[in-house]
C-alpha cells in the first residue's frame, strides 16, 4: 500500500497559487481547509514599498517548517498541511507564503493556520528585506527571521 503523503513544504523562486496549494491539503473526510496567504503591502511606516525579497538557506528553512509541522500535529487533529513560501523578489500585491491545513472540524484548521504563521515567522530562517520607491530598503533584524 503506498503512502498517503500528508504534509507538504516548498521553498520556491516560483509564484503561489492558492488553489493548486489548497488542492494538495483536500481530503474527502475533511469538512475544512483552511488558509493564509502573506502578500507585499505598498506601504510599510509611512514609506512606499516596491517588493520584498526573501532569502533563505533551503535545507534549514524545510527542516524547520517540517519541525513546526509536527508540532502543530500534536496541539491540533489535522488531515493535511502545506507550507509554501517564495524566495527572491515578490512585487507588491503578490504572495510571499501560503498555509493550508485541513481537517475534520474548522476550530483546529483555523487555530493551526494561525500558529503555523506566528511560528514559522518566528523560528523558520528565512529573512526579507523591504525595498522602497526611494531606493532605500530595509531588512529585517528583529527576533522575528521572517516574513
Amino acid at each position: 500500500m503506498a503512502k498517503v503523503e500528508k504534509d507538504f513544504i516548498k521553498l520556491t523562486f516560483d509564484p503561489l497559487v492558492l488553489q493548486d496549494i489548497v488542492d494538495l491539503v483536500k481530503d474527502d473526510q475533511a469538512g475544512a481547509i483552511s488558509t493564509f496567504c502573506g502578500t507585499t503591502r505598498n506601504t510599510f511606516e509611512d514609506k512606499t514599498v516596491v517588493r520584498l525579497e526573501y532569502e533563505s538557506y533551503i535545507p534549514m528553512a524545510e527542516k524547520e517548517i517540517s519541525s513546526i509541522i509536527t508540532d502543530v500535529r500534536t496541539k491540533w487533529q489535522l488531515m493535511k498541511v502545506a507550507v509554501y513560501h517564495r524566495l527572491g523578489i515578490v512585487p507588491v500585491g503578490e504572495t510571499s507564503v501560503i498555509i493550508a491545513v485541513s481537517s475534520v472540524h474548522r476550530h483546529e484548521s483555523l487555530k493551526a493556520v494561525e500558529w503555523l504563521i506566528d511560528t514559522l515567522k518566528e523560528k523558520v530562517p528565512i529573512w526579507k528585506k523591504e525595498i522602497y520607491d526611494d531606493g532605500s530598503s530595509w531588512k529585517e533584524n528583529t527576533k522575528s527571521k521572517c516574513c
